[in-house]
């Protein structure tokens, strides 16, 4: 087997928040085949498994995890062109252990356009369909083609399309089930050219300095998009706390139109296609009290970002109970305030909100 097996390895050095306890056992996968027969080995014996690629999604308690963590280190990516053979369009399958931001970069490099504005997130190419990652006005789902899954529960491995991915804000599939399915592979439909999609939102058009609608240079919206999320500390940089954090902690939340009697006029909100409002999760925070830097105590070891509030960030010696403490103190501020429950967008293992 293409893997590694140790014991008692400490969850802080494999996330990007840098909190978390030691896990019993600790297998690194390099191939696809030691990824499901590991998991398919812990699920014969009824124990837990926790996946772990990039970590930039995970809260994980001090208390650790009582199972088998198994890092995702996959590799390869694959061209080929489409096969509507029109000579512009290609697929590109790509391991799940791929970091996400250096596929964005080749892609880039190469002229591949489609993913230009979900540049310098971090975390893994199998994660982004979990999250149906997105910044920017762009998804993953806008260009994702299928995905190549294990299902733990079937014990087969298939190939599910864009619209059996069940995609929504933030949410799939595989989040609404996520100790079913293994993610192994992902491919997306990109285009061959030097020019970007078009740029939907305004605060990064302002920055490109086009219009929202238009497509500027791959380089060009790139570096654009590096330098909006480096002001806002979502660029991973070890030494940098703001960037010590799982980036947004709460989801923007979606409400119902008879839940806006308590939001105040001026609000950022957004109408769905479905009839519900979204509403700005960091203006709810900021209004609700919460302002960029904020700690539960003078002392405290976390705090939200000082450039973004949206952002649980770790000053360096904090704990999970540390950022939870920080996390409940917010939600329930907000509920005070608007009415309005915000929803962690990390998972939380062996930990809450309370």
């Amino acid at each position: 087997m293409s893997s590694t097996v140790s014991h008692e390895e400490r969850l802080s050095s494999l996330t990007t928040l840098r909190v978390g306890g030691a896990a019993a056992r600790f297998v690194e996968v390099a191939t696809d085949d030691d990824f499901v027969a590991f998991v398919h080995d812990c699920d014969e014996r009824a124990e837990p498994v926790l996946l772990v690629a990039g970590g930039s999604n995970l809260v994980v308690s001090d208390d650790g995890f009582a199972g088998t963590v198994v890092k995702i280190a996959t590799q390869g990516i694959a061209v080929k062109k489409a096969v509507d053979g029109t000579g512009y369009a290609v697929l590109i399958t790509v391991a799940a252990g791929e970091s996400w931001d250096r596929l964005v970069a080749q892609m880039v490099a190469d002229s591949y356009s489609g993913i230009e504005t979900l540049s310098g997130i971090p975390g893994s190419v199998g994660a982004t369909p979990i999250q149906n990652v997105g910044a920017y006005g762009s998804e993953v789902s806008h260009t994702l083609e299928f995905v190549e899954v294990y299902d733990r529960i079937e014990d087969r491995q298939l190939v599910m399309s864009a619209d059996d991915c069940a995609f929504g804000y933030r949410t799939s599939i595989f989040k609404r089930d996520p100790d079913r399915w293994l993610v192994l592979r992902v491919t997306f439909r990109l285009e061959r050219r030097v020019n970007s999609v078009p740029i939907n939102y305004a605060e990064l058009a302002k920055k490109l300095r086009v219009s929202v609608g238009d497509c500027a240079p791959l380089e060009v919206v790139r570096r654009g998009v590096l330098a909006v999320r480096r002001s806002k500390g979502m660029v991973v940089d070890i030494d940098d706390y703001d960037t010590w954090s799982v980036g947004s902690f709460f989801t923007n939340p979606i409400v119902e139109v008879s839940a806006l009697g308590a939001i105040p006029e001026d609000a950022p909100r957004w109408p769905t296609a479905d009839g519900h409002v979204k509403l700005s999760a960091a203006w709810l925070i900021e209004h609700a009290g919460f302002a960029k830097g904020y700690r539960v105590a003078e002392l405290a070891l976390a705090s939200t970002s000082t450039k973004h509030t949206l952002a649980l960030t770790n000053r360096g010696r904090a704990r999970a109970s540390d950022i939870i403490e920080l996390a409940t103190e917010i939600r329930s501020g907000v509920i005070r305030e608007f009415g309005v429950t915000l929803e962690p967008e990390p998972r939380l293992i062996n930990c809450s909100l309370y």
